[in-house]
């Protein structure tokens, strides 16, 4: 179909109450009219999500911030001038028309603007905001290619829009703004040191839960693949994969760049090097997650990534996947 055609379709299966998945910079999102209650809990019903999880509005740039929220501080327009499009989410004090399916009935609304060509088009062509959680069952390993969402929701979306392997590959950084003051409360694709630089002030680094806001992406246990992985540091990674083959168990080892011959010489498991920038990390890791999911292991052991900020959202997702088991 052609690019133009595909997204006039889309956007009028939106107006329709349809779902749509669509790519953003981060990963494919399970899209639907924000503004529809019949139309969101076909998005809650494809994933299996649970009612009172807020969802992610889309919107196409900053002027309409103020249809979704109100009482806007002025640290919202500074860090959407700066950041949108981008893999920003901010969460605000809602506007009153906002429905309580997308706000998980909170008296916030997380929004954002994606960056990422097809996901504007959408949204232009559509008008209006679109609801959208990662196109993916609730839980599971996030989608960055619209083969991943045919493979994981199969015909519980109305059209699936293709726009490539996303660029970013982890979720969007969702920054809270509702007490005047910048919380951060899930890392993910922006650093905090770009928002700390235009804000001229630290952010507050806290738990969601701290802040008795729900947002996504934040539970304990989260972006889980089915095979059993566990997060280990250097010294026990080869440890722990040489105890697991020895029972007879197939295990494939993810470590930071080429392992040495010592620990893979003699081995009963599969090396596999992950990249060792955190940006092309963050790139690969839902992608090689699913890849190996499709192998039959009996476990996926990974490499403790650095404790350092570059690596922050990269290991938020790598605890609560491990922690899913």
């Amino acid at each position: 179909m052609n690019p133009d055609n595909a997204i006039h379709s889309a956007a009028n299966l939106l107006r329709a109450g349809d779902t749509v998945a669509f790519p953003t910079e981060t990963v494919y999102g399970l899209g639907a009219d924000a503004a529809n209650p019949l139309a969101l809990h076909k998005v809650f019903e494809a994933k299996g999500r649970p009612t009172d999880h807020p969802l992610i509005i889309h919107i196409a740039d900053s002027s309409h911030l103020s249809v979704w929220a109100q009482h806007i501080p002025d640290m919202a327009w500074k860090l959407a001038a700066a950041f949108w499009p981008g893999p920003l989410t901010l969460i605000l004090r809602r506007h009153e028309q906002v429905l309580n399916a997308v706000t998980g009935g909170q008296d916030t609304v997380a929004l954002r603007v994606p960056d990422h060509p097809v996901a504007i088009a959408l949204l232009r062509a559509f008008g209006s905001g679109i609801a959208a959680p990662s196109a993916n069952r609730f839980g599971r390993v996030s989608p960055t290619s619209a083969h991943h969402v045919r493979e994981e929701l199969g015909t519980k979306v109305g059209m699936i829009l293709d726009g490539g392997s996303c660029r970013v590959g982890v979720e969007s950084t969702i920054i809270s703004l509702v007490h005047d003051k910048a919380v951060l409360l899930r890392p993910g694709g922006l650093s905090i040191a770009a928002i700390e630089d235009t804000l001229k002030q630290k952010i507050i680094l806290t738990q969601a839960a701290e802040q008795k806001i729900r947002v996504p992406g934040v539970l304990s246990a989260h972006y889980a693949p089915a095979t059993p992985m566990e997060l280990h540091c250097a010294d026990a990674l080869f440890q722990r994969a040489r105890h697991l083959s020895a029972q007879g168990c197939k295990v494939v080892v993810l470590g930071l760049g080429r392992a040495s011959e010592n620990d893979i010489s003699d081995i009963g498991f599969d090396y596999f090097p992950m990249p060792e920038l955190a940006e092309d990390y963050a790139h690969m890791l839902y992608a090689t997650l699913r890849q190996f999911d499709r192998a039959g292991l009996d476990y996926l052991l990974v490499e403790h990534p650095p404790d350092t900020w570059p690596w922050f959202a990269v290991k938020d997702r790598l605890r609560r996947g491990a922690q899913s088991r």
